[in-house]
């Protein structure tokens, strides 16, 4: 038999949901001008930044209306500096009365005139060379190129729809996930007070950790169809692992729950008279004891019942125990502890429960990493096991947690793959055996 022993811990609670990635900023990158793509050069799947050339138009008709806006500003300039000559020499002669005032009212008229023309050209000129650098296209946002959407040679018109190619800014992502609403007025205390709400994105099978971040902001209602409320979170993106409109498990850690009794999740079963632990006594008997589920951080099960700190409880070889049994003692798990866990409600190398990989209208759930809905009496934990004397109880074969005698008769290499799996895999395929074999009649 296998023992661990009881702690007092304390644990992370946390929720699990399922989250829609998006990107932080996107942008289609358009051309501002008509002509022909002479050149593109960027990769499908480059990372840009803001001000990045990505495309070159045909040119030469720009170049020609950009001088053809400068001669004529030359020209207009010309005339009005003679006007502003002649102005000098008019005002002479009036001082020695040698010409009407009413020349001199006109030549001021003049110059006036000539001076706004060349502030027009001069605008002429502005726009002309404005035009001409837009036939370089440039990224207008730092980010990952999506596929090109256009060939060289192509004629490309200013506001094209498809544009040229896609921009998304992925460094951080943005996701939004869904919370039950029991759980806004601790989330909201949280985000008044400062605090920070960590959050981490997970493949959909659970094993693979692929980026961290907090909580940024939280939706102004609560939806009524499910009865949730969105929040919306940044995540480190470094790696380039997540992707805008992908799917992911998102496990937000709300509160740590200081000084709970907890063990192994291993060693919970449950049967006809509920959950329970067997408690491997001082005097070498097995006692079973009824308790209560809380939340489960990694390896660790929060626990309310009878236990106490320093008691040992049987983790493999349960479903063989009865109440009295003699219980032989061959070691001692210890699971890693929460404060050595770097993740939430995982331990490093182990593999996680899943979390349903289906958008359910509730948009979260209260996983195995998490605990239950405030409120609500905790109703499931790992092992499956009938209650004493009840089939399947301690001393019979179908207790989910334990192993199951005929387990020695599996064929080698399914008693090798049954040995890697996690205690929640195990559980749920002793389960199917047994089906099986009730099924066939034995």
């Amino acid at each position: 038999m296998s023992v661990g022993e009881v702690k007092q811990l304390d644990l992370r609670q946390t929720v699990s949901a399922i989250g829609t990635l998006t990107a932080l900023n996107t942008a289609v990158v358009r051309a501002k001008v008509d002509g022909e793509l002479k050149a593109l050069r960027f990769t499908e799947g480059q990372m840009v930044t803001a001000g990045t050339v990505l495309a070159e138009l045909d040119a030469r008709t720009y170049e020609a209306q950009l001088a053809q806006a400068k001669g004529q500003l030359e020209r207009d300039a010309a005339q009005w500096r003679n006007a502003q000559l002649d102005l000098k020499r008019y005002r002479d002669l009036l001082a020695q009365d040698a010409i009407a005032r009413q020349q001199v009212d006109t030549q001021e008229a003049l110059v006036r005139q000539l001076q706004g023309t060349v502030q027009a050209d001069q605008a002429q000129v502005d726009n002309a060379a404005l035009l001409l650098s837009y036939t370089q296209v440039t990224a207008p946002i730092s980010g990952r190129l999506g596929l090109k959407q256009v060939e060289l040679g192509s004629l490309v018109r200013a506001g094209d729809a498809a544009g040229l190619v896609t921009i998304t800014q992925t460094q951080p992502m943005a996701v939004l996930f869904a919370v039950p609403e029991a759980y806004v007025p601790l989330i909201q205390r949280k985000l008044r007070g400062g605090q920070s709400l960590a959050v981490q994105a997970w493949d959909r099978d659970m094993k693979e950790k692929l980026a961290e971040g907090q909580v940024t902001t939280t939706d102004n209602a609560i939806d009524l169809s499910t009865g949730t409320l969105k929040l919306k979170a940044l995540l480190d993106n470094r790696e380039g692992a997540l992707f805008p409109n992908q799917f992911t498990n998102i496990r937000l850690q709300l509160d740590t729950l200081k000084d709970q009794l907890a063990v192994p999740v291993t060693a919970v079963q449950r049967g006809s008279v509920g959950t329970f632990v067997v408690v491997a006594q001082a005097d070498g008997t097995a006692h079973i004891r009824t308790v209560e589920l809380g939340a489960v951080d990694g390896d660790w099960q929060a626990v309310k019942g009878t236990l106490q700190p320093g008691e040992r409880v049987v983790t493999d070889g349960a479903d063989r125990l009865r109440d009295g049994s003699r219980v032989e003692v061959r070691n001692t798990v210890t699971p890693p502890l929460p404060s050595q866990s770097p993740v939430l409600g995982g331990t490093p190398g182990a593999k996680p429960d899943p979390v349903t990989s289906k958008r359910d209208k509730a948009g979260a759930t209260t996983g195995q990493a998490g605990s239950v809905a405030p409120g609500a009496s905790a109703q499931s934990g790992p092992g499956v096991a009938a209650g004493p004397g009840g089939q399947g109880g301690p001393g019979g074969s179908g207790a989910a947690g334990g192993r199951p005698p005929w387990m020695d008769r599996l064929p080698p290499e399914v008693a090798e793959k049954v040995k890697n799996m996690s205690p929640e895999e195990r559980r749920a395929f002793f389960q199917k055996m047994r089906e099986q074999r009730a099924g066939g009649g034995q």
